[in-house]
């Protein structure tokens, strides 16, 4: 029951006896919860899915290990701790990147910013260049060892050492190497291998060293830029020049492609010519052959007739030829005997009388 008075004119709340009782445990709970979450923080670490750990011993024990970072390598879990006497130090096990650049909005916002690297070339030009190293921690062990825990790997194994390799490499070429795209990886692929063979002692493998952009001080820029002017209109001359010769051998080409087409048509046309006059002469041949065969024939022919009229009874046959050619003349007879007879085989006798 709850009971409600006034004294100097404020009101007043009585709580019953269980009322307090529920306070307590519920403050009691409360307090529990938050030592539980206390000592579960405090003896437990986390390790996700792409971070690996080791484990360091601060006291030696005579049940547990020797003083010291362990060797061993904690991958993913959950792990208990002693607060004290021992830590687990965690790293990324991803790819990271460390960008070299003066820009940093130009960079990655997953990567590590550091300046753009100052190189002087192989004249004593100077040259600013923008880097990405990509890299990832494959044995935390050998870092932790080499250069203690945190993100002193970065600053003390990643970042001077990519800087050291870099100048070497790229000091070795001269402004106008540096245009050429080939040199220019060439070099930096050299960087990356003896920073991968370097940073390989510390448990760092280093995946790629990509130069991004590279930019000259003002004075020599404008130089090159004339200078590149200069090649380009050479260049541009040349290729006009090749361009024009290009041209002449193709008219060459066309007109010694048409004087071959025209030699070809020409020798088509006297292949013709020959071919109709190999066709009239044979034709004549044939012709003069077949006049010859007619010819023969008929030689032949009169050959085999004379044959015929010399043979007996030959002289019947020319009576009765003599008598078809004299059977349309009139018979006229005359005396052949006495002083008025006329001898018709007579000509002149026969002409005298006319």
């Amino acid at each position: 029951m709850v009971k409600l008075g006034t004294r100097t004119g404020v009101a007043r709340v009585k709580i019953p006896l269980g009322g307090r009782l529920l306070k307590k445990v519920a403050a009691l709970s409360a307090m529990a919860s938050v030592a539980m979450l206390v000592i579960f923080t405090s003896f437990t670490v986390y390790v996700a899915p792409d971070e690996l750990a080791v484990r360091q011993v601060y006291l030696d024990m005579p049940f547990g290990p020797e003083k010291g970072v362990q060797p061993e390598v904690y991958g993913p879990g959950l792990f208990f701790v002693m607060p004290g006497y021992e830590k687990l130090h965690v790293f990324p096990r991803q790819m990271q990147l460390l960008e070299l650049n003066d820009n940093q909005l130009a960079a990655s916002a997953l990567a590590h910013f550091a300046p753009s690297i100052r190189i002087q070339t192989s004249e004593g030009y100077q040259v600013t260049v923008d880097v990405t190293v990509a890299y990832r921690i494959v044995n935390p062990y050998k870092v932790i060892t080499s250069v203690g825990p945190g993100s002193l790997y970065i600053t003390q194994l990643v970042r001077p050492r990519a800087d050291k390799y870099l100048r070497q490499t790229l000091g070795e070429l001269n402004a106008e190497e540096f245009y050429q795209g080939s040199l220019r990886i060439a070099k930096a692929q050299t960087a990356r291998q003896m920073l991968a063979s370097d940073l390989e002692k510390s448990g760092i493998q280093v995946w790629n060293v990509m130069v991004r952009h590279y930019t000259y001080d003002s004075r020599y820029q404008e130089a090159i830029e004339q200078r590149k002017i200069q090649d380009q209109t050479v260049f541009k001359n040349r290729a006009e020049a090749f361009a024009a010769a290009q041209e002449a051998e193709k008219n060459r080409v066309l007109a010694e492609g048409k004087a071959n087409v025209d030699v070809e048509k020409e020798r088509g046309l006297a292949e013709v010519r020959k071919i109709d006059a190999d066709a009239d002469l044979y034709f004549r041949k044939r012709i003069a052959e077949g006049d010859k065969l007619v010819a023969l024939a008929e030689a032949e022919a009169i050959q085999l007739k004379n044959e015929a009229l010399q043979a007996t009874g030959a002289s019947n046959v020319v009576g009765m030829q003599m008598a078809e050619v004299l059977k349309d003349i009139k018979v006229i007879i005359v005396p052949t005997d006495g002083s008025s007879g006329t001898n018709p085989l007579n000509l002149n006798s026969f002409l005298r009388g006319w």
